[in-house]
């Protein structure tokens, strides 16, 4: 089949479109971390102000999802894990400051993240999901060299020279 070329109409694109945002936002990895921290802060502060604990949960799995989305590819690596430690880091500082004593603050702490559980289970795998759907790949190569390298002598690891 011969393909012709009409004046004023482009030839189509060969290979793959990549889709690209125009204006849109992009974060860096530690941009994402800082965005993710604020949104679990203040919806874990709202909620501990009015109740409504379903409320930060529903904003957490939001967030690791928009972030991820939003993270540029390079940074990705550093957005998979920091969803639980924001959390934690946010239901730290909130229950620091809302709560009467260091042991109503620790009992806080202990009892937002039992009930958050699956909440934060839910948010870590859409925020891995999301990343490896972007082109994100753990990097094997690393352990797979360190394991390589180790080697038992006598009951013991030793490292091969």
């Amino acid at each position: 089949m011969t393909q012709t070329r009409v004046a004023g109409r482009n030839a189509p694109a060969q290979g793959p479109s990549r889709r690209t945002r125009s204006g849109s936002i992009t974060l860096t990895g530690r941009g994402a971390a800082v965005a993710l921290f604020a949104a679990c802060f203040l919806s874990l502060l709202i909620a501990a102000w009015t109740g409504w604990d379903l409320l930060a949960d529903a904003l957490f799995v939001m967030t690791c999802g928009l972030v991820t989305c939003y993270t540029r590819a390079s940074g990705l690596r550093g957005v998979v894990v920091c969803p639980p430690l924001t959390f934690l880091a946010g239901s730290i500082l909130a229950q620091a400051i809302t709560a009467a004593d260091a042991f109503s603050t620790a009992a806080g702490i202990l009892v937002t993240l039992g009930t958050s559980a699956p909440w934060l289970f839910t948010g870590t795998g859409l925020t891995v999901v999301i990343a490896l759907g972007r082109g994100w790949r753990p990097e094997l190569v690393g352990l797979r060299q360190t394991v390589r390298d180790l080697r038992p002598r006598g009951g013991r690891w030793i490292e091969r020279r």
